[in-house]
């Protein structure tokens, strides 16, 4: 199964910029375990936001 050449460019671009992963590090990840980074980095952001 694939999915949109920009979806992928867009989860590898958010996690290599927040945990300065190497590209052959991020895609050597199933998309499960990539997706799974993204809603962290997200869940990380909003407790930030909220100062905690």
């Amino acid at each position: 199964m694939t999915y949109a050449p920009e979806s992928l460019y867009e989860e590898v671009a958010y996690v290599a910029y927040h945990f300065h992963w190497s590209l052959d590090s991020l895609l050597d990840l199933e998309h499960s375990e990539r997706k799974r980074f993204v809603q962290e980095i997200g869940r990380i952001h909003d407790r930030v936001a909220r100062g905690r």
